[in-house]
């Protein structure tokens, strides 16, 4: 289906932007008229990270003429396999300031607008507020939601993309769509997909998972492809479609998304009528994980004290390192045995713990730690604890010359 164009033309193209666009304004489709939509266009990207990079230099590329960017961190070296807007010279820098400077050397004729900020409750609205069109980067459910009502709320569609490994997906929700005649076109939202997130923990994040760093531009570029769709109004924009994406049997498969009448959002009854506390709705970690890690979660510190302890014969315990092999292969705490968290899953593990020694259980961050921890917990290890913080806090403040991931 078709959709009106989003934006009104600018006035004019200058006779440098007519020779820097020349390959756009042949294209019939998109012509004089499309490349001055695209040039009026006022497009938000929240985060300059995996996704974030290859849409906002094609954004950039394309002539988009105001180019928000969200974001909060800071380059790290991990990063650069993929968010190749970055370079090794912007490590330690502010994102948001390091997507900037490569925006105006791709495209000077962009305007870039910075907002170095968390996204939260108070200020999403704000920051959204005049964009045409908003493309989202984000890599955690909580934003996603977020992002999906806000957008909601002040009726600004967006495009959304997603990957993990060798797997990606992207679409574009539009609830208040139109067609040519002004007519509703009932259009899904973001939660009409995904009524509910997953439970925590169920999902790893690229930094837990990891992701091919090529699979970024492939779902990169179709956001913006659907960014230019949109804004100018030409082809058919995937509004109620899901693209799917595997890299490793390059396959694409496009399914329909239809609006949930049921949906807390943008359904018949909405419950959802204010932006909500999402870190809540979404969870760091499951009720469980929580309970269990209440009072039996010891820091980097306490674990460096206790391995010592445990050197001189004056103290026992198992350390268990419950991420995957591949991980366990980059850094490791000394004197840890692996266990991956999906033994703890399938019940396998709890063959391999010790009756007569506590077990001491870490991951990357602490979350999947603490997941396991409810489960041998509720298999009778009442003195079992976990590290909070995990492998990442034991390289920043024990053993600073082992690798971070």
């Amino acid at each position: 289906m078709s959709f009106p164009a989003l934006v009104e033309p600018a006035a004019e193209l200058t006779i440098d932007e007519v020779r820097r666009y020349s390959r756009h304004l042949i294209i019939p489709d998109v012509g004089m008229t499309g490349q001055k939509r695209l040039k009026n266009a006022k497009v938000l990207v929240i985060g300059a990270g995996g996704l974030g990079s290859p849409a906002l230099l094609y954004l950039a590329a394309a002539g988009v003429g105001t180019i928000g960017i969200a974001e909060f961190d800071e380059v790290d070296e991990s990063n650069l396999q993929r968010q190749i807007i970055h370079g090794q010279s912007d490590i330690g820098r502010p994102k948001a300031e390091s997507a900037r400077d490569s925006i105006r050397e791709a495209n000077p004729y962009v305007d870039v607008v910075v907002h170095n900020e968390r996204l939260d409750n108070d200020n999403v609205l704000q920051v959204f507020e005049g964009y045409d069109l908003i493309v989202d980067g984000t890599d955690n459910f909580a934003t996603r939601y977020m992002v999906n009502d806000a957008a909601y709320f002040l009726k600004i569609p967006y495009v959304w993309g997603s990957i993990y490994r060798f797997d990606g997906q992207a679409s574009v929700f539009w609830p208040h769509a139109e067609d040519e005649n002004g007519q509703s076109v009932d259009a899904p939202c973001y939660r009409c997909l995904y009524p509910e997130p997953p439970p925590p923990g169920m999902v790893p994040s690229c930094a837990e998972g990891g992701v091919l760093g090529v699979l970024c531009a492939s779902i990169g570029s179709i956001q913006v492809n659907e960014a230019i769709k949109v804004i100018t109004g030409i082809g058919d924009p995937i509004v109620g479609k899901l693209m799917i994406y595997d890299a490793l049997e390059m396959e694409y498969r496009k399914l329909k998304v239809r609006k949930d009448p049921n949906c807390a959002l943008c359904g018949d009854n909405a419950t959802v009528t204010g932006l909500i506390d999402y870190e809540t709705f979404c969870g760091a970690i499951s009720d469980d994980a929580a309970e269990a890690a209440a009072g039996s979660t010891i820091s980097v510190v306490q674990l460096e004290h206790m391995l010592k302890e445990r050197s001189e014969g004056t103290r026992d315990f198992v350390l268990v390192d419950v991420r995957e092999p591949n991980e366990y292969e980059i850094n490791q705490i000394p004197g840890s045995v692996l266990i991956p968290k999906g033994d703890f899953l399938n019940g396998s593990a709890l063959e391999k713990l010790p009756s007569d020694k506590q077990i001491v259980m870490h991951c990357k961050t602490g979350v999947r730690s603490a997941e396991t921890l409810a489960i041998v917990k509720g298999a009778g290890y009442s003195d079992a604890v976990h590290v909070g913080g995990g492998v990442v806090a034991w390289v920043n403040q024990i053993d600073p010359s082992q690798p971070s991931y």
